[in-house]
């Protein structure tokens, strides 16, 4: 099964355990619906103060560094990317491959006049969090969601990038909440 049928896969499975845990309890006797609207407001209340380019470089050669453009990676607006490190070329991830990542993110739900709340992360932690690239039948890959890995797929492994992950592609265990968040992620590889 390939990297993209496994993303597909996951993203159906979730958004049908986020319609059945919207369909038995509301946040705040709020629908589904109207939890998914006020996400995209988030998202695009942020949005609006970054340069957007709609879709992912032919070539995938992306503008970098922290005035780079946000890009949108898939047809659902779910993640947008911004490379500030692009990485070393020619150092893919394969298969099934350990990858180390270290994390801040920010509740976009909380964004307001043009600054990000307090981060939350294993930034500055000396706690490992680790997935296998695409073994979503692994437990500790699952709970991360889709989106964690999605640079991975157009990005060495030493990248960095600040993404945006709405409730969707996010961990498993907040997808019911549907609130998006910024992520700023470095990869690497276990040193050996």
């Amino acid at each position: 099964m390939s990297v993209k049928s496994i993303f597909i896969t996951l993203a159906v499975l979730s958004a049908a355990a986020i319609m059945s845990a919207g369909l038995s309890s509301c946040n705040d006797g709020k629908t589904y619906a109207q939890l998914l609207n006020e996400e995209n407001h988030y998202v695009n209340n942020f949005l609006a103060d970054q340069r957007v380019i709609g879709e992912v470089p032919a070539d995938t050669v992306f503008e970098t560094g922290p005035d780079a453009p946000y890009y949108r990676l898939n047809e659902d607006g779910s993640l947008y990317m911004q490379v500030l490190n692009p990485g070393t070329k020619g150092n893919k991830v394969k298969p099934d491959e350990l990858i180390y990542f270290r994390y801040t993110r920010w509740n976009l739900s909380e964004y307001s006049d043009g600054k990000l709340p307090v981060g939350e992360g294993n930034n500055t932690s000396l706690g490992a969090t680790w997935f296998r690239y695409g073994n979503y039948q692994l437990a500790n890959t699952y709970k991360w969601g889709t989106g964690i890995q999605y640079p991975l797929s157009l990005l060495p492994v030493d990248c960095e990038v600040n993404i945006i992950i709405k409730s969707t592609d996010g961990p498993t265990d907040e997808t019911a909440d549907v609130i998006p968040y910024l992520y700023n992620i470095t990869y690497r590889r276990p040193e050996l």
